[in-house]
């Protein structure tokens, strides 16, 4: 199989390569013919952070992917062979840059069928990190907009993850703050169903005052968790909730305002469910045919802003350096295999 990896040779370099496929699946798991994938900032730290003399076989990155079902394991009942399906798949296994990959049916689910390959694979892992913070990290609800009258920020709400926030939490009612810095990042925060939109450049409590804005219930920082975190302790409102996805660079003070306004605190780690095979992964399933029915039914919408072209490390390599330059809107994808 065609496969784009980091090799003892190479590494950080990306190279195609031609390798095996993997063996017929057994247990629960799929193997999945791979016609499109996404990439995510995990992709560039662990490609970063993968030293070459430790590489005595290939490693194969990608953690964002759809395509079809090729073969299943004995224990496996949630699909059928020619299904086409998404997911993002597990970290501690080879990821989905590969025409192959083995994947746990838990973690997978049918694709929505209004979106083709491309635009599917840039939903699975932004959609269970938005979904997993907001309703199983956090006491929300997602449906009978329960949480009208009630105010969420995202911080970074034009890349992938807060894309994803942002619809979800308009559609159980919040009336959501997203923050963009320009002109196209602003714009789509909106078409993501932001009310109103400041810039994270700039202090944000002044900002919100100019709103009318006091204080919010629920705050995502999904950018920079050490710089925002003095301001959300002033600017969350007494019993609120922080959600965070991005480790701090050093010790954060969690006592006071935090402590006084018993505010809480909620990490999400998207993998988690599968790298401690929890008891409860097929959530991830869930989540993914949920997300499906509602892309389907209009009530959500892709992130997809731009395919790089077919699926080959100079596109990938293209790929990462735009996630690492922080500029990226939506999500970017790969589609297809060279010939």
């Amino acid at each position: 199989m065609k496969a784009v990896a980091l090799c003892r040779d190479s590494a950080p370099a990306l190279r195609d390569l031609v390798l095996p496929p993997p063996q017929p699946p057994r247990g629960r798991d799929l193997l999945i013919r791979v016609e499109a994938l996404s990439v995510n900032p995990v992709d560039g730290k662990l490609r970063a952070a993968t030293p070459a003399a430790s590489l005595d076989t290939p490693r194969i990155l990608g953690w964002d992917a759809a395509g079809v079902v090729e073969a299943m394991g004995e224990e496996a009942s949630l699909f059928a062979s020619g299904d086409e399906v998404y997911y993002a798949g597990d970290v501690t296994r080879p990821g989905c840059n590969a025409q192959y990959q083995l994947v746990d049916e838990r973690l997978v689910a049918r694709k929505p069928t209004t979106l083709d390959f491309a635009e599917a694979a840039a939903l699975p892992l932004t959609t269970l990190t938005a979904w997993e913070l907001l309703f199983q990290r956090m006491p929300l609800q997602l449906d009978d907009r329960r949480h009208a009258g009630q105010r969420l920020l995202v911080i970074g709400g034009a890349g992938g993850v807060g894309s994803m926030a942002i619809q979800l939490a308009h559609h159980a009612g919040f009336e959501v703050i997203a923050t963009a810095s320009r002109e196209a990042s602003i714009d789509w925060c909106r078409r993501m169903g932001a009310q109103h939109v400041i810039d994270h450049r700039q202090p944000l409590l002044p900002q919100l005052q100019a709103l009318g804005v006091d204080e919010v219930q629920v705050a995502l920082n999904l950018a920079d968790t050490d710089h925002y975190w003095d301001e959300l302790g002033q600017l969350l409102a007494p019993q609120g909730h922080v959600g965070l996805i991005v480790e701090p660079r050093g010790p954060l003070r969690i006592g006071d305002p935090y402590k006084a306004k018993c505010i809480g605190i909620h990490w999400e780690f998207m993998f988690a469910r599968a790298r401690f095979a929890t008891a409860d992964r097929i959530e991830q399933h869930r989540i993914l045919n949920r997300a499906a029915s509602m892309i389907d039914a209009g009530q959500l919408r892709g992130t997809l802003s731009e395919v790089l072209g077919p699926i080959n490390a100079a596109n990938l390599d293209v790929a990462h350096q735009r996630l690492a330059g922080g500029r990226t809107i939506g999500k970017l994808a790969l589609a297809g295999w060279d010939d």
